[in-house]
């Protein structure tokens, strides 16, 4: 969970559709597949509560029928006995009955129509494959966990030393798989998801090697639950809580696209979405300056139905309260109160709406490869508002681009780069994706200069270093002397030509001077001829950028 804790899908079958698919078909297509996914799956909540913190937490008094579903944590290695799960390292699963009561408790929960699951790890402690280096044994402290508790539902809150320790997840993801096969065999089938520290740049690279050990050793993951918290430098310092969470997720969700395309099963988005989870730390995070507060809970809530999330979670459900008045210092975090004023209300109920899934729901699904995943649409330069991607051009930064029906912009100069190139981190790809092309999209007009404004291009002409000339109404200026230069040739090969084209920055700008009357000069030199903005022709056009719908 959070970097500083204080205390220790799918569509089950693809689905193969003869669709018309015309302008805008697949779109729809998607439309379809995002419809299908969330008819055959529904999302679910469970908030986490920590077994161990003190004071104890009685989760099985349900205040409200959208925390009845809980995540237990964590259990995690014996400090004297590597292979041993105890919870929080104070307690072994007999020692937590006797004097936690826990069994008990959990049987109360199950009464009241309450459903739990399991996370192994945390950040305090070992978790289990970090330590216990037999694979057998190994996999008998899982499913002795397993067991005891009945669930249907595992967690792995990975993070910290055991993240990083390359040969405990491959301990991890190898007896989890041997696991889950076993259950599924005897009728027990076992959702695993994985939680993982996450930022606005998406998992780290510890967090994708470790979805990719799990994908190799043929875990079926159920998801990968993203910490959407404790963000530090990573988020930026105006952003709010909901947009960085948000942000992050939508990395997840195209790191998991690009992890299961290596793993030879192509996902469709609705499904990926569907893997996707989400874990805010409620109220006042770690890190000082960071609060998710109420309004961050709905706006998430909202947006997390929109797309699909298929688990929503907060850390933790001992925290679901405001303070009381003896609590002064609220900045420092509480393992028994939000740090907020919650105003009676709770962060359970808001963060769980809509998400009206089981935690044991989804235990029998099974994630099959979607061959539409594979598809690609084909851009039409009619109904798309930049030109289209080509291989062979070269693009400076900043340069606007359609592929695949998504704008990208360049963040700096690129030839040859594939802008949906599945990279895992995004310092990898010159592109940055802007969004999707909107129905009824049309190439954006450049803006362009009345005649007159500046001399017409003349391949017979020589121009000097500075000079300014209109090409097809659309200003130009020379980087070196040339003659007999094309600018149409910069858009292609920006290096190479003698000309770039005026940003639209200084286009308006000389638009505004000749609505002042203000003299235009004709070249950056100084001391340059300049062209009255009265010797423009009277009606001239004077085009702005225009996006016809």
């Amino acid at each position: 969970m959070a970097a500083r804790r204080l205390s220790p899908l799918r569509v089950a079958v693809a689905v193969l559709a003869v669709v018309a698919v015309g302008a805008g078909g697949y779109v729809g297509f998607d439309r379809w597949q995002s419809a299908h996914a969330a008819e055959s799956e529904k999302p679910w909540f469970a908030a986490y509560t920590d077994v161990t913190v003190t004071p104890t937490f009685a989760f099985e008094d349900v205040k409200s029928a959208r925390g009845r579903d809980v995540m237990l944590s964590f259990v995690v290695a014996d400090h004297d006995a590597a292979c041993t799960p105890t919870w929080g390292s104070a307690y072994t699963l007999d020692g937590a009955a006797d004097t936690l009561d826990l069994d008990r408790r959990i049987a109360r929960l199950e009464q009241q129509d309450g459903e739990v699951g399991v996370s192994f790890g945390g950040l305090a402690n070992d978790e289990l494959a970090t330590t216990c280096t037999d694979p057998k044994d190994l996999v008998a402290a899982y499913a002795s966990v397993v067991q005891r508790y009945d669930v249907s539902t595992v967690d792995f809150d990975v993070e910290g030393d055991d993240l990083t320790n390359r040969a405990g997840g491959e301990r991890r993801a190898a007896a989890v798989a041997e696991l889950q096969q076993a259950r599924r065999a005897a009728g027990h089938p076992l959702a695993v998801w994985l939680t993982l520290p996450a930022a606005p740049s998406g998992l780290t690279t510890d967090g994708t090697t470790a979805v990719s050990q799990f994908l190799a050793a043929g875990v079926d993951l159920a998801g990968v639950n993203a910490m959407t918290m404790d963000f530090g430098e990573g988020k930026g310092s105006s952003q709010s809580m909901y947009s960085a969470s948000v942000q992050t997720l939508q990395e997840v969700h195209r790191q998991l696209g690009v992890l299961y395309d290596r793993a030879g099963t192509p996902l469709g988005d609705a499904t990926l979405w569907r893997k996707v989870g989400a874990t805010p730390m409620i109220g006042q995070n770690d890190v000082r300056d960071e609060v998710f507060g109420l309004a961050d809970a709905r706006k998430l809530n909202a947006w997390a139905r929109d797309q699909g999330l298929g688990r929503m979670s907060m850390w933790s459900l001992n925290r679901d309260t405001t303070c009381g008045t003896n609590y002064v210092n609220l900045s420092t975090v509480s393992n028994s109160c939000s740090g907020v004023d919650q105003g009676g209300q709770l962060f359970a109920d808001v963060l769980g709406k809509g998400f009206g899934g089981r935690i044991t729901a989804a235990a029998g699904d099974v994630t099959t490869a979607e061959p539409s995943a594979t598809e690609q649409p084909t851009d039409d330069p009619s109904t798309s508002p930049y030109p289209v991607w080509s291989a062979d051009a070269a693009y400076l930064e900043g340069t606007k681009i359609v592929w695949h029906h998504n704008v990208y912009e360049a963040k700096w100069w690129t030839s040859g780069d594939l802008p949906d190139d599945p990279v895992l981190s995004a310092y990898e790809t010159p592109w940055r994706l802007v969004g999707p092309v909107l129905p009824g999209e049309r190439p954006v007009q450049p803006l362009t200069l009345p005649v007159g404004t500046f001399p017409a291009w003349s391949g017979e002409a020589v121009h000097d270093t500075g000079d300014r000339v209109l090409f097809h109404g659309v200003p130009y200026q020379a980087k070196w002397w040339n003659t007999g230069d094309s600018p149409e040739a910069s858009t292609s090969d920006p290096d190479g030509s003698p000309w770039v084209r005026l940003k639209d920055a200084e286009i308006e700008r000389i638009l505004a001077d000749q609505r002042a009357g203000k003299s235009i000069p004709s070249s950056a030199a100084t001391g340059a001829p300049s062209v009255p903005a009265s010797a423009a022709p009277t009606g001239s056009p004077t085009a702005s950028p225009s996006v016809g719908r």
